[in-house]
């Protein structure tokens, strides 16, 4: 896994507005809650799959894939 890390609070919100839970999201997109766990915490990578379920069952546009899951997460600068 790269360095980078994916801001997943729009997917989140997304999640919560149409399913209510994650684990119900897990369940519509036939993966495991601890794996959607994993991947909305940067611990492992959505595959391309797991991206075209996920746009399909939360019921947004191919052309919105980016903002949900290549947003990346802006880094705390030290002082």
């Amino acid at each position: 896994m790269s360095d980078v890390q994916f801001d997943y609070s729009r997917l989140k919100g997304r999640i919560v507005e149409v399913f209510g839970t994650q684990d119900a999201f897990a369940e519509a997109i036939k993966l495991g809650r601890v794996s959607v766990s994993q991947r909305l915490n940067n611990k492992l990578e959505f595959s391309q799959g797991e991206i075209l379920r996920s746009a399909e069952v939360l019921h947004f546009p191919l052309s919105q894939i980016s903002d949900y899951f290549f947003t990346e997460k802006v880094q705390k600068s030290e002082p």
